[in-house]
């Protein structure tokens, strides 16, 4: 049973790495937000509203956290069993569908744009996660995951290989720009967006992050290893003004349930525990320091002395 830790400061955020201490408010703890989830994925902050949205794949919709009330709402049900979210440069919701297969944009209206939904033909897999760069690209991930069965979709045949895909910000054409990932899942941006990271959870022995070099057209170098997660499950992440990666991480032993901490070099630096496995994470509050965690029933926050990536 989860029980917040009441002195400061908190044991929950571990140092790992001295580099780490100075990211660790003394008079800050975890708090838990919410819980009721069937697996939590997705977070992005709304700071014009402030408001967090996150997905609960399973329960077939959006959940809505308000920041002034503390309450609850359901923003968007059915979701097609939504995974990640993400905004882009003009505020407005991108998703990746596994039900339907597809990237969707929310208008300021409310009506749905369908973003992508296929490539050379061929339906799309499951689309995981996504992340906008600053010239208005849309990149995300599309492993099989969701249309493996019926939990967090619905069983279907896979007419495309696992690939990682950019929409052009001007243009809207989709583009494969990368297919040599063992189940392609998080993925995030160094804060110069000249590295593209993506979390390899197929890779075998262990779950892998890989690090890309992004040359210009929106392409692609020689990818390699930047992190073995050595018995964790990294997921989805996000980066900080320093580049470090903020990974939701878990599986194996309690130990490992929560968010490992990561600085630019791959070096394992800190760790937040959590009651759970933690799927994705995102900055948010008005500095964009506070980081909120989408784990496997619940959503928690900690405040951090830094800052995420603007508009990752």
């Amino acid at each position: 049973m989860w029980q917040p830790n009441e002195r400061y400061p908190d044991s929950a955020v571990r140092v790992l790495d001295q580099s780490f201490a100075r990211y660790k408010l003394a008079l800050a703890s975890v708090e838990r937000l919410y819980t009721g989830c069937r697996w939590s994925e997705g977070p992005v902050w709304f700071g014009d509203g402030r408001y967090l949205l996150w997905s609960d794949i399973p329960n077939n919709r959006i959940l809505r956290w308000d920041d002034e009330t503390g309450q609850v709402s359901a923003f968007r049900k059915p979701s097609n069993n939504a995974n990640g979210n993400t905004r882009d440069r003009q505020g407005r919701l991108v998703t990746c569908e596994h039900d339907s297969r597809r990237v969707t944009r929310t208008e300021y209206d409310g009506s749905i744009t369908v973003l992508a939904d296929s490539y050379d033909g061929r339906k799309l897999n499951s689309p995981n996660d996504v992340v906008v760069t600053s010239d208005g690209s849309i990149w995300f991930t599309d492993p099989p995951f969701g249309i493996l069965g019926y939990y967090e979709g619905h069983k279907d045949d896979s007419e495309l290989e696992p690939a990682v895909y950019r929409i052009d910000g001007k243009s809207g054409k989709i583009a494969k720009v990368a297919d040599d990932i063992p189940g392609p899942n998080g993925l995030a941006f160094s804060p110069d967006e000249k590295i593209l990271y993506v979390v390899a959870s197929r890779d075998a022995p262990n779950r892998t992050i890989r690090a890309y070099e992004v040359r210009s057209g929106g392409k692609l170098g020689k990818g390699k290893v930047l992190i073995d997660a050595a018995g964790g499950s990294p997921d989805g992440f996000r980066v900080d003004v320093d580049g470090n990666l903020w990974c939701g991480w878990g599986m194996g032993t309690p130990e490992l349930d929560g968010v490992r901490v990561f600085s630019p070099s791959g070096q394992p630096i800190g760790h937040i525990d959590l009651p759970e496995r933690c799927a994705n994470v995102c900055f948010g509050g008005r500095y964009r320091n506070r980081l909120f965690m989408a784990a496997s029933h619940g959503l928690y926050a900690l405040y951090v002395n830094t800052q995420g990536v603007a508009g990752g």
